[in-house]
């Protein structure tokens, strides 16, 4: 007598692997319905003979496709299992999912992400975030995290931005952390490499500034910083030289720094808990910390206000510059001959109205000629719209001119006379 289990056994055979696998694209395409037929094409001899055995109707050897009703093979498994096709399938596994059924709770769940989204005030009052919601919505974005059931986290996301915009104008910055667990009851939520949540978040705030979103930490702080929310406020951090101050703490601590011409570094969490003020006219900004330190050792005192991107603006520079630029002061760049340098030239005009310093076609020229270490110029051309033939030549001879290769030239300009009349 066979029994259940040995019933069942057959069908994992290889000559009922493909028409089960059809089989189940039936069912699952028509929501679980016997209806229509299935076939294979260039069967094999085993498979053959299995579809013989299920019709009862004899096929050539040479037979290039064979058919069969889904109402066959349903009827000729009951005989041999007394279930169905359907439960053949399920006990064979994995479960079906039928399609038409899986787009409905999709569209619903969709729907309800949406309502939820533009029932916020922000929906209303502000054209970034209904720019937003539609490319999650197109992206695959939504649809992800349905299938996820990670729903949730757009509730979260919601909530993050409402409370960024809700905060008052003078309220204090508020810590990452803080932001996290008022919002989601999760101090770490927020925090990179949490998954959907806090990229979700960066997007909509890139498009509230109306800024491409920026990759490394760096550029995750200060799109942060934008809104008040402190990352890291104590890695990110400014190099300055000759930078007095007001203010308690911090304020003193510069006007004393300066005093005496030693370089000082402030972090990001000495600006936003200690506020001074900077009101000077004109301060120097250069790209390499070893130009700051030579300006220090070589003028001391005497040179001007100096502060040092060190590569790549952080957070802390961002703010600082902010500072002195809203007092009326001006800032002077000078940078690497490189596309990076350029580039970062144009940032800060652009955010800053910073006057490129010694950045000319003919500073360029002269630092190629007497620096004979050079390196080829890689990166994506920049322009120079301060002076247009500086891109042209830069183009032309393709070679990197680096700050240190120019520092005399620099200090030059910093001569006790011209410091006395800035300071």
């Amino acid at each position: 007598m066979t029994t259940s289990a040995e019933a069942h056994k057959r069908y994992h055979g290889p000559e009922f692997r493909r028409l089960l696998a059809a089989a189940r694209r039936s069912l699952e395409r028509n929501g679980g319905e016997i209806t229509g037929s299935i076939g294979l094409t260039n069967p094999t001899t085993a498979e053959r003979n299995a579809v013989i055995g299920i019709t009862g109707t004899y096929r050539p050897a040479d037979v290039r496709r064979l058919t069969i009703p889904l109402t066959t093979l349903d009827e000729s498994i009951r005989n041999v299992t007394g279930g169905s096709l359907r439960d053949l399938l399920e006990r064979i596994g994995p479960e079906l999912r039928f399609r038409a059924d899986e787009r409905t709770t999709l569209d619903q769940a969709r729907e309800e992400i949406l309502a939820e989204a533009e029932a916020s005030p922000l929906h209303t009052a502000h054209p970034w975030y209904r720019q937003w919601l539609a490319d999650l919505a197109s992206d695959g974005t939504i649809t992800g995290l349905i299938n996820k059931k990670d729903t949730h986290l757009f509730s979260q996301v919601i909530r993050v931005l409402e409370q960024l915009y809700n905060r008052s104008s003078d309220a204090p910055p508020i810590m990452l952390p803080a932001l996290a667990d008022a919002t989601t009851g999760d101090t770490k939520a927020l925090n990179p490499g949490r998954g959907a949540l806090p990229t979700m978040v960066l997007r909509a705030l890139a498009l509230a500034r109306g800024i491409p979103l920026g990759s490394g930490a760096e550029a995750r702080r200060e799109l942060w910083d934008a809104f008040d929310v402190i990352v890291d406020d104590l890695a990110s951090r400014v190099l300055v030289l000759n930078l007095p101050a007001t203010g308690q703490g911090l304020g003193q601590w510069l006007t004393d720094a300066a005093r005496y011409g030693t370089p000082f570094h402030i972090t990001l969490h000495q600006l936003v808990t200690l506020p001074i003020t900077v009101d000077l006219p004109m301060v120097y900004v250069c790209e390499n910390p070893a130009v700051l330190r030579r300006a220090a050792g070589e003028l001391g005192t005497c040179s001007p206000p100096l502060i040092c991107a060190e590569g790549r603006p952080s957070t802390a520079f961002h703010r600082l510059a902010r500072l002195i630029t809203d007092a009326g002061g001006t800032l002077h760049y000078h940078g690497d001959f490189d596309w990076p340098g350029i580039e970062m030239a144009n940032q800060l005009r652009t955010r800053y109205q910073a006057q490129p310093w010694r950045m000319s076609a003919a500073d360029y020229l002269s630092g190629v000629r007497s620096d004979s270490d050079h390196v080829q110029m890689g990166g994506k051309p920049q322009s120079t719209p301060w002076d247009p033939e500086l891109a042209e030549v830069m183009e032309r001879e393709s070679r990197a001119v680096y700050e240190e290769a120019v520092t005399d030239t620099l200090l030059a300009d910093w001569s006790p006379t011209v410091s006395e009349e800035i300071r």
